[in-house]
């Protein structure tokens, strides 16, 4: 699993909740450094940030939707944005969260994205 969030605290915080619950986690502090780090492992889940410095969320889900086998991912964001909301479940996502969010519902959202995942393809 993928976690990309600019915020350290945020990112340390779903980190640890992530591992405590037997995921192996790889976080990284935006899209350019996750994009720089590939390649990446397949099938995947990415937890994505909505608003970042440099390439938001948004723009590095349309970037992966580019390249065949790309992650699911589910979005979490601390702002409520419908537009956002309804550009990233049309583009594909698993997910739109909202921060802080509730265990119980970012479990059953990772849960989903996994079952949705293709272990030939993606």
């Amino acid at each position: 699993m993928y976690l990309v969030d600019d915020d350290d605290s945020a990112r340390s915080g779903l980190g640890r909740l992530l591992r405590s619950a037997g995921f192996s986690v790889v976080a990284f502090a935006s899209a350019q450094d996750y994009l720089a780090s590939g390649p990446f492992e397949k099938p995947a889940v990415l937890i994505l940030d909505v608003r970042m410095p440099g390439m938001s969320g948004l723009e590095l889900q349309k970037r992966l939707k580019e390249t065949r086998g790309g992650p699911r991912i589910i979005f979490l964001t601390a702002f409520e944005d419908p537009q956002a909301r309804a550009e990233a479940m049309a583009a594909g996502a698993s997910a739109f969260l909202h921060k802080p969010v509730d265990e119980k519902v970012l479990f059953a959202a990772i849960e989903a994205a996994l079952e949705g995942l293709d272990p030939n393809n993606n």
